[in-house]
């Protein structure tokens, strides 16, 4: 049975797991992307975590390798393609993943937390866009997907520099998906809603200092669908972006949300 990703190749930014946590949205990417018929370099700023989920990948009969990754520095994106390029040989699909929530109302938070979000956030997916995508225009082909927010699309009190950079993000997307459409590069972008995630649910648990049961139950009812989604439902749909199936879909951010935005402005 072949899959939707046969002979492709991947580079999985942030494919890594925060230790004991729930798996998380780049791991379940790169067990997607493998379970279809990609090779993966599974790239995070934790070697450790990286390899983790190469080993699974491995275990389930597929191909991937880590790498040690700070997407906040150039160099180091330059070397996720050089890396790629030594394991892969070239690359078909990019996934970026990375991202932190910097909570702070607007009075009260430090421009270093701003700062920092943005340079997690936004620039670095864009310096790894920039490795990779003179490579891709050379071939004439390419798939990147940029994992987002929902909150890209609302807006933010105690939130503001996430909702700012993931909106952000979603300019990014489309100014890239225009600008390398005629080199046959397609650039789109997943925006996941409330999902059980280690930084949706425990990241918040953690600022405000309450169980995550209750975080959990208290994101599950704002949802429309009842129920938090979880990194396979992201994990899907970043599969379709980065397959044939979505050949003439570029520049789009597609919502996985449960229909929660569908609803958010009249809260």
């Amino acid at each position: 049975m072949s899959g939707r990703l046969d002979t492709k190749t991947a580079v999985v930014v942030g494919g890594g797991q925060t230790p004991g946590a729930t798996t998380g949205n780049g791991r379940a990417v790169a067990l997607t992307f493998a379970r279809e018929g990609a090779r993966i370099l599974v790239v995070d700023r934790d070697l450790a975590s990286a390899e983790e989920t190469a080993e699974l990948v491995r275990k389930e009969g597929g191909t991937a390798t880590a790498h040690r990754a700070d997407i906040t520095v150039e160099d180091d994106c330059a070397g996720i393609l050089d890396a790629a390029l030594t394991e892969l040989g070239h690359v078909d699909i990019l996934h970026n993943n990375v991202g932190i929530v910097p909570f702070g109302r607007t009075e009260d938070l430090p421009v270093e937390r701003w700062r920092h979000g943005f340079e997690v956030n936004l620039t670095g997916m864009w310096l790894t866009c920039k490795a990779v995508l003179p490579h891709m225009r050379e071939r004439g082909s390419g798939a990147i997907v940029n994992i987002s927010s929902m909150a890209g699309l609302l807006a933010g009190g105690e939130t503001i520099a996430y909702t700012t950079s993931k909106a952000a993000v979603h300019a990014m997307t489309r100014s890239l998906a225009l600008e390398y459409a005629p080199h046959g590069v397609r650039v789109n972008c997943v925006a996941p809603g409330m999902m059980d995630t280690p930084m949706g649910v425990d990241a918040t648990a953690r600022a405000g200092g309450v169980e995550r049961a209750e975080v959990a139950a208290r994101r599950a009812a704002m949802v429309p669908m009842g129920h938090q989604g979880t990194s396979w439902d992201v994990a899907n749909a970043a599969l379709f972006l980065a397959s044939a199936e979505s050949e003439f879909v570029t520049g789009t951010v597609l919502a996985v949300d449960g229909g929660f935005t569908l609803r958010a402005g009249v809260q």
